[in-house]
């Protein structure tokens, strides 16, 4: 029979490594020339990451952690498209200089 809050345990977990993973993965890409290995570089990462998390922070022992892993790469990969192109970055946040107000929420003296 499935163990299913065994799995959902296991879902949960690498869904916070997954960002935590994506993170490490995006701040070291840049030792990458070509994205030809980067796929195999998450993937190693996740699992490697999965182990020592699962072993060090939770009961979930070796085979186990390796699905873990498995599943925080399948889930950072995700999170990392959904995310791509809407999140801005700090500097420009800090540096942007021009205030956009859309025509909808201009209140206008007259129309009261």
């Amino acid at each position: 029979m499935l163990d299913l809050e065994y799995l959902q345990r296991m879902l949960i977990i690498a869904i916070a490594l997954s960002t935590i993973t994506c993170a490490f993965i995006q701040k070291t890409k840049k030792l990458f020339k070509t994205s030809k290995y980067l796929s195999l570089y998450s993937f190693i990462v996740n699992l490697s990451i999965g182990i020592i998390f699962c072993i060090t922070f939770t009961d979930i022992k070796f085979p186990s952690s390796l699905w873990v892993g498995l599943f925080s790469f399948l889930g950072a990969d995700t999170i990392y498209k959904s995310l791509e192109g809407k999140i801005t970055p700090h500097r420009e946040l800090v540096t942007k200089k021009k205030i956009t107000i859309s025509p909808e929420n201009i209140i206008n003296k007259e129309e009261k």
